[in-house]
């Protein structure tokens, strides 16, 4: 997430266009009718009001707790609080507590790495990993500790049906490129828990590539996953087949094949540009080499047929009775069959249907809105909490039940100067089991937030 994906509109043009990005996704979503309401501020809980401490604008009545800054000690004495704070999940702890499991996405330049732990640690020249933060019923942290060291490029992953967090590198780096000392791109479970009951093990049958996110269907246990390549080939949707579907931690050790998607008669997401339209034969075609001992998967041998790429695939949740999955942007001079401002996909498993959503750009009735944002969560009292990533003023935006968008808060820490100020992204949204919290990160400088309020009057 730390590569810029698209340029964002600031202050009140904003909200507008986030009113209008959303409009084709939120009647997905939510199985309604019509489009969304574009609101200025009035929807929802109200304007922001801002902050006299210029830190984070909220609605009337809600109010943050920072719990956790960069480079403040982490409660356990292990060392700083490590940088840029991305993917994020909250478990359900006893009396009341909650556990937080945070990911860094640090590369080798990061000014405060995750400490390497004895036990905790894959590769010890791997900056990123995991904290662990465990909230009291009284709001305050009463832990804050390493969960996994060694990785690198930790950007997003998924929360697991038995409660464990799976974590995702988003690099292919083997070792001895950049001073690392093990190969990486692999996803890796983390116990928010008990970090260190079994060790850093990379889940090598889930592929070896730029992971960005992942998504478990509660169901049969499958799990989706989104590869964010930067460069021609693009990424590739995937599915993996768990050799132990029922789950629970470390099964996912005991293997299981994984498949990419393959849409006959399109190699490229993005030349599909109506809002809509449906491939009702969507193929699974098995990964020659997942751990990409010798070349990259999206480089490999699928066949006469090929397979199916997509610029920028990023965020990847699971709704109702089917996965979503976005491609940020498309830009043909990047090599994309065609141009877009983002994609939003859904995959029905049961029906083998794959639909677009909705497509942003020109001619679209979305183009004054940039491109897609990135992380978002079901929020318990309904609707989304959306994160924006991009350039400029950085928002979260509620979408409710009735498809209105409204802004939930605005980052006010300027990382830039006061003539060309600058905000770090948001990350990393989720709530607490009972709804009551919701707890987010900005990425620079890290910074993690316990957001509460009236949040049933919604």
């Amino acid at each position: 997430m730390a590569v810029t994906r698209r340029q964002v509109l600031a202050g009140g043009a904003a909200t507008v266009g986030a009113g209008i990005a959303f409009a084709g996704a939120v009647d997905q979503l939510f199985a309604g009718s019509g489009a969304a309401a574009v609101v200025g501020g009035a929807a929802g809980y109200g304007p922001l009001v801002p902050d006299p401490r210029g830190v984070l604008d909220l609605p009337r009545g809600f109010r943050y707790r920072i719990l956790s800054r960069e480079g403040e000690p982490l409660r356990s004495g292990q060392g700083p609080v490590p940088s840029h704070a991305d993917g994020m999940a909250a478990f359900p702890g006893g009396h009341g507590r909650v556990w937080l499991v945070r990911n860094h996405e640090n590369r080798p330049d990061a000014v405060n790495r995750v400490p390497a732990i004895d036990g905790l640690t894959y590769d010890p020249e791997g900056l990123g990993g995991c904290t662990a933060l465990e909230v009291g019923a009284d709001g305050r942290v009463h832990t804050e500790r390493v969960a996994i060291a060694g990785t690198a490029v930790n950007c997003a992953g998924g929360p697991t049906p038995w409660n464990t967090w799976l974590t995702c590198e988003e690099t292919e780096d083997t070792a001895g490129t950049n001073g690392y000392t093990r190969d990486h791109g692999f996803v890796f479970e983390v116990d928010p828990y008990r970090p260190g009951r079994t060790g850093p093990v990379p889940l090598t049958a889930m592929g070896r590539f730029q992971h960005e996110a992942v998504a478990i269907d509660p169901r049969d246990g499958v799990v989706y996953e989104t590869e964010d390549a930067f460069e021609w080939p693009f990424g590739l949707f995937y599915r993996f087949l768990p050799r132990r579907p029922k789950g629970g931690f470390g099964s996912l050790r005991a293997g299981g094949r994984l498949e990419a998607m393959r849409v006959p008669g399109v190699p490229d997401l993005s030349v599909v540009q109506e809002p809509g339209t449906v491939f009702d034969r969507v193929q699974w075609v098995r990964v020659p080499d997942p751990p990409a001992a010798r070349t990259p998967i999206r480089f490999q041998d699928f066949g006469r047929a090929g397979i199916t790429h997509a610029q920028k695939l990023e965020g990847c949740y699971w709704g109702g009775d089917r996965v979503y999955f976005v491609s940020s942007f498309a830009r043909a001079g990047e090599g994309s069959g065609a141009d877009h401002f983002g994609q939003v996909w859904s995959y029905e498993p049961r029906g083998g249907r794959l639909t677009l959503v909705i497509v942003f750009g020109p001619g679209t009735g979305t183009d004054t809105v940039g491109e897609s944002p990135d992380n978002i969560a079901l929020a318990p009292q309904g609707g989304l909490m959306v994160c924006e990533d991009g350039g400029g003023a950085q928002f979260v935006f509620g979408v409710t039940r009735g498809r209105e968008v409204y802004p939930m808060a605005r980052n006010r820490q300027n990382i830039g100067t006061e003539r060309e100020p600058e905000w770090g992204e948001f990350a990393g949204v989720t709530f607490s089991p009972d709804g009551r919290t919701m707890f987010l990160n900005v990425y620079e400088p890290t910074t993690t937030f316990a957001i509460t309020g009236p949040w049933r009057r919604l």
